[in-house]
C-alpha cells in the first residue's frame, strides 16, 4: 500500500512542484542575466537543494515504482514473495539512486 501511495504522490509531486521549477528555470533563462542569477541564488541556497533533492527522490522513486509496476503488467512478480521484497525495494533503491545521482553531481 505505502509503494502504490509514493507512486502516486511523487507523480503528482514531480507535475506540480517539478513544473513549476522548469517554468521558473525556463522565465528566467528568457529573461536575462539578472533573473538567471536570481534563479540560481536561489537554486543553489539550502532551500533549493531541499527541492531539487526531493524532486529526484521522486523522480527515481517514481520510475522504481513505474518499472515494478511494468514486470507485474506483463504477469510476472504476483507470488506475495516477490511482490512484498519488491515493493519493499523499490522506494530504497530509489533513495540510493538519489544518493548516487547527487554523489555524482557534486563530486564533478
Amino acid at each position: 500500500m505505502l509503494t502504490s501511495i509514493l507512486h502516486r504522490v511523487t507523480g503528482d509531486g514531480m507535475a506540480l512542484v517539478g513544473l513549476g521549477v522548469l517554468l521558473w528555470w525556463l522565465g528566467a533563462l528568457a529573461s536575462g542575466p539578472a533573473a538567471y542569477a536570481t534563479f540560481t541564488a536561489v537554486a543553489t541556497s539550502w532551500f533549493g537543494y531541499v527541492v531539487l533533492v526531493g524532486l529526484s527522490w521522486a523522480f527515481f522513486n517514481h520510475m522504481t515504482s513505474g518499472l515494478r509496476h511494468f514486470v507485474l503488467d506483463i504477469g510476472a512478480g504476483y507470488e506475495i514473495d516477490t511482490n512484498k521484497a519488491w515493493s519493499t525495494a523499490s522506494p530504497i533503491i530509489g533513495i540510493v539512486l538519489t544518493a548516487a545521482f547527487w554523489a555524482a553531481l557534486l563530486l564533478l
